[in-house]
């Protein structure tokens, strides 16, 4: 079966309407935000391609300029917030829920979509949603943030046929595997998505999911060609990942507080600027510690040293269009790696880390709209 028609008006007037919205994000103006896409609508735009070719690029080039230090947290929020607001007045215009596909809606079977525990980046998940319900889904949207508890028991009310699961940060991985390996307990078969799970949907296999998508489009036409494969028998996330039989992510994720603790404690002995940084700096670079040892646990948990030197480099262009020094970051690398000497994968990582600090920064504009944000937010030296 194939994805429904997409109807695109002229060039100059879709690239008007994606700058029109984009001067209302950016202006925080929620309303012409919405005139801007009701308006594609009004022109004959399909709902389904102002969601994947306006709504959500906008979104990503959100993410890039916040990254190169372009926008503030403040206007990242803001501009998501009203993109949010945008996506609602597109799902409840006449034009869209007097559709076809949408007054069948639920003839091709029910969907659970969520954001997997801890997750707060929800739009990815509910363009999803959108998209689906546009293809004629019955579709459960449950935002961000689903105790894996709570989703299970939504699951058992409501046997949908597959659950859809939405995570953007990687960090989120361990949990995504409990709340995978949950649903598929219950016989039902889990689809997943977002950037948490590598650009090739690397660490979606990892976890055992039965699917993965690239984005809302794939996703929706791969649900469109038949049920996902019927999930495994209940499984332990150590029968996936059997390298965690060496406790390395365990000891490590337990001990995270500690660790942060003391290299904030030593930092200022190998890194002699700290004693003149504010307490907002202070508060900045204890959050950037603690990111690091999420993200060190986390590719622990999944055994990919590239995960973790990914993110540092990521980081290391956050503080440089911050105007911190990306080489700041290697006397806390080397306070952590002190502190895990008895764990050779940890102390493997940190060293390619340290090695990847030494290279050229990366050009934080290409920066994804995905990418974990908050380790360095309005960071300044």
């Amino acid at each position: 079966m194939t994805a429904t028609a997409r109807h695109h008006a002229a060039p100059s007037a879709f690239d008007a309407w994606a700058d029109g919205l984009w001067d209302a994000v950016i202006a925080g103006d929620e309303y012409a935000a919405a005139d801007a896409v009701t308006t594609a609508l009004d022109r004959g735009t399909d709902a389904e391609t102002i969601l994947l070719e306006i709504i959500a690029p906008l979104q990503a080039r959100v993410g890039r300029e916040w990254a190169a230090n372009r926008l503030t947290v403040a206007q990242e929020h803001t501009a998501t917030a009203i993109n949010e607001r945008t996506i609602a007045a597109l799902a409840h215009h006449p034009a869209v829920r007097e559709s076809p596909a949408r007054g069948g809606e639920g003839s091709r079977g029910r969907v659970a979509v969520a954001c997997i525990d801890g997750e707060w980046h929800a739009l990815p998940a509910r363009i999803l949603a959108e998209v689906l319900r546009l293809r004629g889904w019955r579709v459960d949207y449950l935002g961000a943030q689903v105790p894996t508890a709570h989703l299970i028991a939504h699951v058992h009310r409501t046997n949908p046929a597959v659950v859809a699961l939405s995570s953007s940060i990687a960090t989120r991985l361990p949990s995504a595997h409990a709340a995978i390996t949950a649903c598929q307990a219950t016989g039902t078969p889990v689809l997943v998505g977002g950037a948490a799970y590598g650009p090739d949907g690397r660490y979606a296999a990892l976890l055992g999911a039965d699917g993965w998508a690239a984005d809302a489009r794939s996703a929706a036409d791969r649900l469109a060609e038949g049920p996902l494969r019927k999930p495994p028998p209940v499984h332990q996330a150590i029968d996936d990942l059997p390298h965690l039989a060496d406790q390395e992510y365990t000891q490590i994720s337990r001990t995270a507080r500690g660790l942060v603790r003391h290299v904030m404690a030593e930092l200022p002995k190998r890194f002699p600027a700290m004693a003149d940084y504010s307490d907002r700096q202070l508060r900045h670079t204890a959050e950037d510690i603690a990111h690091i040892v999420d993200f060190l646990g986390t590719a622990l948990y999944v055994d990919d040293p590239d995960l973790f030197t990914g993110f540092i480099g990521w980081t290391a262009g956050i503080l440089s269009a911050r105007g911190v020094p990306a080489r700041s970051l290697l006397p806390g690398l080397d306070l952590l790696a002190e502190q895990l000497v008895d764990y050779p994968r940890a102390t493997g990582m940190l060293s390619s880390a340290c090695d990847s600090l030494r290279q050229p920064v990366p050009d934080t504009a290409d920066a994804d709209s995905d990418a974990p944000d908050g380790p360095a937010e309005e960071r300044t030296a």
